[in-house]
């Protein structure tokens, strides 16, 4: 979803909110960092070099 497409369904009021509130969220933990890295780095535990096949090749 685009940036004016979330606007449209959303409005500015709220928006501005979100951003207050994710401005006032403290800072998380090293350590919740560090363990949330490697799930971030490869989300389907899938390595780099491993390719998905693409929808229309199966």
């Amino acid at each position: 979803m685009r940036a004016a497409e979330r606007r449209a369904l959303l409005g500015d009021d709220v928006i501005a909110q979100i951003r207050e509130r994710v401005a006032t969220t403290p800072e998380p933990p090293t350590d919740v960092v560090d363990a949330l890295r490697p799930i971030f780095a490869r989300p389907a535990r899938r390595r780099v070099t491993e390719r998905v096949p693409a929808a229309d090749a199966a």
